[in-house]
């Protein structure tokens, strides 16, 4: 569940940083992907922290045990992260984090329905933990995957050249 407030105390954060100026950060999708990168990498490194044995008795039976798939997933989370903030890369870092969400599943699911606890923390029920991964999978989907409409692309610079020419239309007015 703190993947959640981290996602959202991120998105907040950033998207504020925006509204104060920083364009990179002045649309929605732009402050999502920081606030996933953020989120992804949070989580990645959490599989390296002394939640490890935790992450690791979430993995269901018929999968290999052991630490090296914690590591992995960890290591999967972190470069998906650093992915989603590289434009060349962005695309296929979302596919595979939506990918890896979706495989992920089963483990929470796991850990729900035996009480496997994560930290000391009883694990988050079900139904709210499957409506958070599909909220992670469609915002990585969103900010990542999903083809920018035409008219999103220009827009910024569209609303730029229609400031400038206000001004400069108010100014010639004012002569």
């Amino acid at each position: 569940m703190i993947s959640l407030f981290v996602l959202l105390g991120s998105l907040i954060l950033l998207r504020g940083l925006g509204a104060l100026g920083v364009k990179r950060l002045a649309s929605w999708r732009e402050a999502g992907r920081g606030a996933l990168a953020i989120m992804f990498l949070f989580t990645g490194f959490s599989h390296f922290s002394g939640l490890k044995r935790d992450f690791a008795a979430m993995i269901p039976d018929p999968l290999p045990d052991g630490l090296w798939v914690i590591y992995m997933t960890g290591m999967c989370e972190i470069a998906g992260a650093l992915g989603l903030l590289i434009p060349r890369t962005r695309r296929l870092a979302g596919i595979c984090l939506v990918l890896l969400l979706v495989a992920l599943f089963p483990a929470n699911v796991n850990a729900i329905i035996n009480g496997i606890a994560l930290g000391g923390n009883a694990p988050t029920p079900l139904w709210v933990r499957a409506p958070m991964q599909l909220l992670y999978a469609g915002m990585v989907w969103w900010t990542s995957v999903k083809e920018v409409p035409e008219e999103e692309v220009g827009r910024p610079q569209v609303e730029k050249q229609v400031a400038e020419h206000d001004r400069s239309s108010g100014q010639g007015a004012a002569s």
